[in-house]
């Protein structure tokens, strides 16, 4: 079994900033790329950072020099750091993992269950 547990999420005013995290669990061989994504009810989910095992980050045009993106491998945690925050990045976010269980398994991509951040104007 594997979880990723979000935290971080809330209300904030616009301007203002959060901190999110998410935290994977359970039988994990390694871990490969771990991302943020958001989501509005009705639409499809869209990418917002992501980051490879190396380090490699890559952002979503609407956030960059806002968002910032960073993992701990030692604790299998990724975090997604957003400052200036606007109204348009009212959202459920959510993190996802690319991992393999065993080392014999293949990579599969596995989802946290979702955080509100909220912006108000």
């Amino acid at each position: 079994q594997v979880q990723l547990v979000e935290s971080g999420g809330g209300l904030v005013q616009a301007g203002g900033s959060l901190r999110l995290s998410c935290a994977a669990s359970g039988s994990i061989f390694s871990i490969n790329a771990m991302g943020w994504y958001r989501q509005a009810p009705g639409k499809q989910r869209e990418l917002v950072a992501s980051i490879t095992s190396g380090g490699s980050t890559n952002y979503a045009d609407s956030v960059k020099g806002r968002f910032t993106i960073s993992r701990d491998n030692a604790k299998n945690t990724v975090y997604l750091q957003m400052n200036s925050l606007k109204p348009e990045d009212t959202f459920v976010y959510y993190c996802k993992a690319r991992l393999r269980r065993y080392y014999y398994d293949g990579e599969y991509d596995y989802w946290g269950q979702g955080t509100q951040v909220t912006v108000s104007s």
